[in-house]
């Protein structure tokens, strides 16, 4: 039997999972990985188990039966899971756990190996982020409950932005509600982490410790501004829906507009949540799709403005975040859209020439690391992320 360490990402329609194989030198490709997907989504499809191994084979394709409500269908999920991963015949057996969550407050700067005190502090953290920590809990608690023995680390998506400056994680607030924990938290610091290791690999020593902004476009999407690979601002703030126009989220809105739609046209805080977490950003402007994939594909006007709004608000985020950088020595994209739509880094390139930004467009429509000309004052990348190796080598860490 080979030890493993397994990744765990539970969300709150899908769960995510990847096997490393737990060596002094942690491999970044998994051994195996998976997703069970559409966890409380109208499906004809239902929820499915898919897995692929190392070299990105599909193995399973395997559909879940479910029945009850949704909090009961996402435990279900878990426990299959658990179930198959604990029967399957594979020559390995999980020595640790690693669980991405969401939110660890100002509490938590670097990820830990959990116990019961520090699991009931970070149920106190739900309010924070009602949609997603919850479930990064539950998955928590399945594999404390099937693997008891087995050592279970919490990696936070806030902890990468503590670095950042006090006055860059201040609201505007009277000072007794910022008291509460009220204040800009950031969010996909495990990305942005795995960049900043990355970082060294593909830039000279100068740029990759200078002024650099990251862009994690996604179906979730943020930008960070690094300076010596370390956070000194970021797009997102209190919740994940700030910032960026995303899939489905607005990102920056005027706080006006929250107060007109209650007092107006009656909405409460939970229609407000819906609309705009579920029914905004790419999905709300086209009308269409949030799958940027499908848009760019399209030839409708509703789409082209999506995109071209999308494109503007990373514009005007590069140049604020450039500002606080006093500059910049390098660009990076990463995550779904980042590492493979083309015409969207084209677009914000073009829009960001001031700033010294010159796109070689042969090597940016082939998705290559470098995607910047010789000439080019900037470096602009495109580096894929990879927050379950940073997931794995954090759990292997904290267990020695």
């Amino acid at each position: 039997m080979n030890d493993a360490l397994l990744v765990l990402n539970a969300g709150s329609s899908s769960i995510k999972f990847a096997l490393f194989q737990h060596a002094p030198q942690i491999a970044r490709r998994p051994l195996l990985s998976g997703l069970i997907d559409g966890i409380g989504v109208a499906d004809a499809k239902g929820v499915r188990l898919t897995t692929s191994d190392d070299a990105g084979r599909s193995l399973d394709d395997i559909a879940i039966p479910l029945s009850g409500t949704l909090a009961q269908h996402h435990h279900a999920a878990l426990e299959f899971l658990v179930e198959w991963l604990l029967s399957r015949e594979m020559n390995w057996n999980i020595v640790g756990v690693g669980h991405r969550v969401v939110h660890g407050a100002e509490k938590f700067s670097r990820p830990v190996l959990l116990n019961t005190e520090i699991i009931e502090t970070l149920q106190r953290f739900i309010p924070l982020a009602p949609l997603h920590q919850p479930h990064n809990l539950a998955g928590i608690a399945a594999m404390r409950q099937r693997l008891p023995k087995v050592p279970q680390v919490a990696c936070f998506d806030t902890a990468f932005h503590r670095s950042q400056p006090e006055v860059a994680q201040q609201f505007a607030l009277p000072r007794a509600i910022t008291a509460q924990g009220v204040r800009r938290y950031g969010f996909h610091g495990l990305s942005y982490e795995y960049i900043a290791e990355a970082l060294p690999a593909h830039l000279d020593q100068a740029r990759a410790h200078g002024r650099v902004i990251v862009a994690h476009l996604g179906n979730g999407a943020s930008m960070c501004a690094m300076q010596d690979r370390q956070s000194i601002a970021t797009t997102m703030g209190f919740t994940a829906v700030d910032g960026l126009m995303m899939g489905t989220r607005c990102g920056s809105l005027d706080p006006g507009v929250l107060l007109y739609l209650m007092d107006y046209h009656g909405m409460d805080a939970k229609a407000l949540s819906k609309l705009l977490y579920q029914e905004s950003g790419l999905l709300g402007v086209s009308g269409i799709s949030q799958d940027m994939r499908v848009l760019l594909a399209s030839d409708q006007s509703a789409a082209h403005q999506a995109v071209d709004m999308f494109c503007y608000r990373i514009v005007r985020e590069l140049g604020s975040l450039a500002a606080a950088l006093g500059g910049l020595d390098a660009l990076v994209f990463t995550a779904g859209i980042g590492e493979r739509a083309a015409p969207i880094r084209q677009a914000v390139c073009a829009a960001s020439g001031w700033l010294g930004i010159e796109l070689d467009l042969a090597a940016n429509a082939v998705n290559a690391n470098c995607i910047s000309t010789a000439a080019s004052k900037v470096a602009v990348l495109v580096l894929p992320t990879n927050e379950e190796w940073m997931i794995a080598r954090h759990t292997a860490a904290l267990m020695q």
